[in-house]
């Protein structure tokens, strides 16, 4: 079965494919780092995740490239309350986006181009525009694309661009344009772009990119004129996709986009997030209240990325158990007593099957949920097979750990869940001494020793396995 997506575009479920065989060119619009991203923007990351590892994991040779936005509208008005320039301004934000993304187990992008390292290139696109009769120039000095020069303008929407009324703005700028439907490619610089060092020289005067115009220039630059896959979140289809497509092929003459996806938003306890609610949360306030990374991670994968999702606590608890589940289920697979005169067991087909019916559910535009169950329902039949039996071949325990491993190349769960659990090398020096002096304490009928040192492990999530072969340890999940 090969993958076929859901295109935004021709509103179906298509083939994809890419413009070159056996290579995937995607852009993901990137978060605008003006203050910290939340948990609904990392729905979509995390999504963004799952494509980029499933296309890997299917063969394709990707080229990922997802944008920081570091001048626009919110980023001026932020760095100008704060006093400081949008370098400055932006700087820790990005890197705490990149952090999360690391806790949250998002692989790097192979480049994360920022706007304004990309000015020179943006005010040459805007030339090329003007030059073939897409964009003009106003009297204060900004230049705004003619949204009448370029006849399929709507049809990512599906609107029709005379629909759009006087008063409609299809952009948030308030500048002189011949044409209340046009938006602004290049801003004239204002009072406030010039304190926080938004303003750049141009043909034009001074001033700044539109929004719209950044991604077009950076995704066409680091991936070329056509691109196979661009993502984003839903609120992103109209307008500024919209006006992507109109200055990207307006400049270029080439179709922009192959395959269209977007992410549908989520809501948190029952609530579309909002300022006015106070609902917004980022991913560090939750790893501040105790929860692990990996069951985040989890519950942004459970549902299907154009289903709804509800973000609550208690959703994050059972992430917690499902995610524990797998951890399990692995140690159990590594510990499993193998003896190669054993019996085989259905071990092989079972990991067969699931593997057949997990490449299905994410082939079948990117079905997160029905691909957890599969895992999921793989993780059951094995365990029953393995209570079954005292040992197995060597062969049928390997199949069912590799076959685990494979999907998780894909889902990520027990890769974030074990970097979460990390031992560094002195705590590790710490617990076997503290395991020692709990052994000569039993060894003394001193239990209230043997119990005290327990309890002082157990404060540090250090949760002990008394076994027949001697006590083993792990990090509590």
């Amino acid at each position: 079965m090969s993958l076929k997506v859901r295109n935004t575009a021709s509103r179906s479920v298509e083939p994809f494919e890419p413009l070159e065989p056996g290579k995937a060119r995607v852009y993901a619009c990137g978060p605008t780092i003006y203050s910290h991203a939340h948990i609904g923007n990392f729905r979509a990351f995390v999504f963004f995740d799952l494509v980029h590892r499933h296309l890997e994991w299917s063969g394709f040779d990707v080229r990922f490239v997802m944008n920081l936005t570091d001048v626009d509208d919110k980023v001026i008005e932020a760095a100008f309350e704060a006093g400081s320039s949008i370098s400055e301004h932006t700087a820790p934000f990005g890197e705490a986006f990149l952090s999360d993304c690391a806790t949250l187990g998002i692989r790097r992008a192979d480049v994360y181009p920022r706007a304004t390292d990309y000015i020179e290139q943006m005010v040459d696109f805007v030339a090329r525009l003007v030059e073939r009769g897409h964009a003009y120039a106003a009297e204060d000095g900004a230049v705004y694309y003619s949204i009448s020069s370029f006849p399929g303008y709507g049809k990512l929407k599906g609107i029709d661009p005379s629909s759009l009324k006087a008063g409609a703005r299809v952009s948030q700028d308030e500048y002189q344009k011949d044409d209340v439907r046009d938006f602004a490619l290049w801003k004239a610089a204002t009072e406030k772009d010039e304190a926080v060092g938004a303003a750049w020289d141009s043909p034009w005067g001074r001033g700044r990119p539109g929004w719209h115009l950044e991604c077009s220039v950076m995704s066409t630059i680091e991936l070329g004129n056509t691109l196979d896959m661009h993502l984003g979140g839903e609120d992103l289809v109209f307008p500024h996709h919209e006006n992507e497509i109109a200055q990207s092929e307006g400049a270029t003459g080439e179709a922009f986009v192959r395959n269209w996806l977007h992410v549908k938003h989520l809501f948190v306890e029952g609530k579309k997030m909002s300022k006015s609610l106070g609902n917004f949360i980022r991913v560090r306030e939750l790893l501040e209240e105790g929860h692990d990374p990996a069951a985040i991670r989890h519950l942004l994968l459970s549902s299907h990325y154009r289903g709804d999702l509800n973000f609550t606590r208690q959703g994050l608890e059972a992430s917690h158990s499902a995610v524990q589940r797998l951890v399990n289920f692995e140690s159990r697979l590594r510990e499993a007593k193998t003896d190669e005169g054993a019996v085989l067991s259905t071990l092989p087909k079972l990991a067969e099957t699931m593997l057949t019916s997990f490449r299905a559910a994410m082939d079948e535009d990117f079905n997160s949920a029905d691909a957890l169950a599969a895992v999921f329902v793989f993780v059951s039949a094995v365990n029953a097979e393995l209570d079954g039996r005292d040992t197995v071949p060597a062969s049928d325990r390997d199949a069912a750990s590799n076959a685990l491993a494979s999907v998780d190349q894909v889902l990520g769960l027990l890769q974030v869940a074990h970097a979460a659990r990390a031992v560094d090398d002195d705590l590790a020096v710490w617990v076997e001494q503290m395991i020692e002096e709990r052994a000569q304490a039993r060894a003394d009928r001193d239990f209230a020793r043997a119990d005290a040192i327990r309890e002082e492990l157990a404060e540090r999530d250090i949760v002990l396995e008394d076994g027949p072969e001697g006590t083993r340890w792990k990090v509590a999940g």
